[in-house]
């Protein structure tokens, strides 16, 4: 079941009109585009698709449509996180899941639990969802960590089928791998890592950089698990400064300043996000 969500997801933007309502036009081209260009599943409300500034409303219409426009062709994983645990159950509870293939769910963050406050949190969310459970650790973000010995103790749960490793840390993603179920699934959640994270056991990667050039980071990571280290090393470089530009001044801020002017969006954020500075608008734009 986990084998789904083995190589390159897109964690997709939310791309908004002028008057800062959903652009669905422009959605359902970048799904269109991404699909076409090798990705092999999506991820819809996640930090990228600035899920924290929608309306549950707005969240529901975004999975909607985007189960429609997918239609199957490829799996679609929807972010269902929090640091109010009752809160995420009953919003699964209240959703429709045909369609959906799976949740990714974000460590708590800002009341910072600690290792069994998070084996608690997640467990009651696997044993809610009747759909497999990806958790999410971005310490960055959260400001707590997922332990290796927590996402090893939560790899033994059923439901639960891989994490999303954005930690940075590689001797903690390495002990995930070496001691890990074999079914369960080690994803990067770093760009710049994937490339290193696949050559040490990691299965694939949750990506922002690959909405930018899809085709040559799901190529980089579906090399790398061929065992063709040398072409995936090769594309990782070709893309390595961009995917350290488009983070300089903020997420999804750079990601939505390259599909901006590669013409895919308008470049349009909710607050309290706001576009990259100068400085950075002219990196990106000389690196397309």
């Amino acid at each position: 079941m986990s084998s789904k969500f083995k190589g390159t997801a897109v964690a997709i933007i939310t791309p908004f009109n002028n008057d800062k309502s959903v652009d669905y036009n422009s959605l359902r081209n970048l799904i269109e585009y991404y699909i076409e260009n090798g990705i092999d599943y999506f991820v819809f409300l996640g930090t990228t698709g600035e899920t924290a500034t929608l309306s549950n409303k707005e969240k529901n219409e975004i999975l909607n449509f985007a189960v429609e426009k997918i239609n199957r062709r490829v799996p679609i994983v929807a972010g269902f996180g929090g640091n109010n645990t009752q809160d995420i159950i009953e919003n699964i509870k209240y959703r429709n899941f045909n369609g959906i293939d799976g949740i990714l769910s974000v460590a708590p963050y800002y009341n910072k639990p600690n290792q069994k406050g998070l084996i608690e949190h997640y467990s009651a969310i696997a044993d809610a969802s009747p759909v497999p459970v990806i958790i999410y650790n971005v310490p960055g973000r959260t400001s707590v960590n997922i332990s290796a010995q927590t996402t090893l103790h939560l790899a033994k749960h059923q439901n639960i089928v891989a994490v999303k490793e954005a930690s940075g840390n590689l001797t903690q993603i390495m002990e995930i791998i070496q001691h890990k179920p074999e079914e369960f699934l080690v994803i990067s959640g770093d760009d710049a890592l994937t490339y290193p994270m696949l050559t040490l056991g990691a299965e694939g990667v949750i990506s922002v950089a690959g909405m930018n050039e899809p085709k040559k980071m799901s190529d980089m990571v579906r090399f790398a698990l061929q065992g063709n280290f040398a072409m995936a090393k090769q594309l990782h470089y070709e893309m390595l400064d961009m995917m350290q530009a488009i983070f300089d001044d903020g997420n999804p801020a750079g990601i939505k300043a390259a599909l901006y002017m590669r013409n895919f969006i308008k470049y349009n954020l909710r607050l309290p996000l706001v576009p990259v500075n100068d400085a950075t608008f002219v990196k990106i734009k000389s690196l397309i």
